[in-house]
């Protein structure tokens, strides 16, 4: 914040994997003044109306601000993708799209760092049979997940060919092993340090 640096999180990751339990724990520990976090939906009709990106350039952080987005563009190459939201012309171009977005974010100054968290298909059905059996949290499972979780093979082609085609210097993505909450946090928060930093010691 003292360095004016903007910074900006992106938590991806399979349904059921933690990212929500993960930001919200971050996010306790932060002085709210320069954090924001940003849960992404689906664009909404009047969204639709501009270019793709243009919803998510409202959200980037400001010179001193973090911003965590929870799920993020990287919609358009998974969900919109798998379940054929777009044609394939359009998740195609949005990989351009999103190499530009992000590296003038980062020539501006902008530190950028990408988590995904990885769960087997096995672990996740687990995950949502135990959600599902508690009616405080069965809400948590939503259509969409379930969706996911069918097309789990699917969704694995999309997010190799997303890891392979945007991981940059300038914004890296970290895989984390999320089958152990306890593990997932010491590897998100470390990297996170480790990055900020090395950033302000530049």
């Amino acid at each position: 914040f003292r360095a004016g640096i903007p910074a900006l999180f992106v938590f991806e990751g399979w349904a059921g994997a933690g990212k929500g339990r993960t930001v919200s724990l971050l996010a306790s520990r932060l002085d709210p003044r320069g954090f924001r976090v940003v849960p992404v939906l689906p664009p909404r009709t009047y969204e639709t109306r501009y270019p793709w990106l243009w919803r998510f350039w409202l959200k980037i952080p400001a010179r001193g601000q973090t911003v965590v987005l929870d799920t993020s563009w990287y919609r358009r190459v998974l969900t919109d993708r798998v379940t054929k939201s777009v044609r394939k012309r359009e998740w195609q171009a949005a990989y351009q799209d999103i190499a530009e977005f992000e590296e003038q974010l980062a020539a501006d100054g902008t530190l950028i760092l990408k988590f995904w968290l990885h769960i087997s298909r096995k672990d996740q059905a687990k995950r949502f049979k135990r959600l599902l059996r508690d009616p405080l949290t069965a809400w948590q499972v939503m259509e969409e997940d379930q969706a996911q979780h069918k097309n789990y093979d699917k969704y694995v082609e999309a997010v190799e060919d997303m890891l392979a085609r945007t991981d940059r210097p300038y914004a890296p993505w970290v895989i984390v092993e999320a089958t152990d909450r306890y593990f997932t946090r010491v590897k998100v928060y470390e990297t996170l340090i480790r990055a900020l930093e090395a950033r302000h010691g530049a």
